[in-house]
């Protein structure tokens, strides 16, 4: 695992990242947009041992055909276990708070804010640990999963060039993230995920500059942390399942998180 340090943020140009009014970067590297639905869950990543979910928020300016969407929590399930990210609601953003809640196994987490704070499970499963003092974490599930998160608004320029027109009351804070996979299977799903199986031919078309991509049919949940979606591989059962850090160092220590273009598949 890399250690976490202040300047550990997501790489929004970097692989395994989705940002803004989601923007993702597959497997294959390839950009792609999903707007997913308002206040509705779509799985990011359904493997036989990993469940990542997102919960979309967002709005629908008057005489627009879509709504704006951004990622507003995360909702993991892994070895029997549930945890989730979100970042909470607020109608004015002030940098300075914290604005990340947590929980694992249906308990809210209690994190102290200061850089380097951390949380880890009493069995050793996950932790979490803060990369500055106040909104940014990383997440370490090991052997499985990394996750660097970051809580942004939609800032007064972001309104202004893409019209989104946001309202008084809600500055939509969101998450930025970028996911480092330590092993996933050739039969990997979800919005992501298929971008990192071997055979996947990304519908984006190439030269659009907003590609936008379908799938909230297939890749709906009914609840943050659910895996009942049509093409959920999700199973509870597969217990213990997480490979050790084995040989996989080298190959990540080259730098995802830095937008050198590491994917490790397998």
């Amino acid at each position: 695992m890399f250690p976490a340090i202040v300047e550990y943020t997501p790489d929004c140009g970097g692989p395994g990242s989705a940002c803004g009014d989601p923007r993702l970067i597959g497997g294959d590297n390839i950009v792609f947009y999903f707007h997913g639905k308002v206040n509705e869950h779509f799985s990011l990543v359904s493997d036989s041992n990993l469940q990542i979910n997102g919960r979309f928020i967002g709005h629908q300016p008057t005489g627009r055909s879509r709504p704006f969407t951004w990622i507003q929590a995360l909702g993991l399930l892994f070895n029997s276990h549930s945890f989730s990210l979100e970042a909470t609601k607020s109608a004015t953003w002030d940098g300075g708070i914290d604005h990340l809640k947590f929980s694992y196994n249906g308990e809210e987490i209690s994190l102290g804010v200061g850089s380097l704070s951390s949380w880890k499970s009493s069995e050793g499963e996950i932790e979490v640990e803060r990369t500055s003092a106040v909104n940014s974490v990383l997440v370490n599930i090991p052997g499985l999963l990394e996750i660097l998160a970051k809580v942004v608004p939609v800032t007064a320029e972001d309104d202004r060039i893409h019209g989104y027109k946001v309202p008084s009351d809600d500055c939509f804070a969101h998450l930025e993230v970028q996911f480092r996979f330590s092993k996933l299977s050739d039969g990997v799903e979800g919005v992501l995920g298929r971008t990192y199986q071997l055979d996947f031919k990304n519908p984006a078309k190439p030269g659009v500059a907003m590609a936008v991509v379908g799938g909230e049919d297939k890749y709906r949940t009914t609840s943050l942390l659910s895996s009942d979606c049509k093409k959920c591989i999700y199973d509870s059962t597969n217990e213990k399942q997480m490979i050790k850090e084995n040989g996989t160092l080298d190959c990540l220590a080259k730098g995802l998180f830095h937008g050198n273009g590491i994917v490790c598949k397998k």
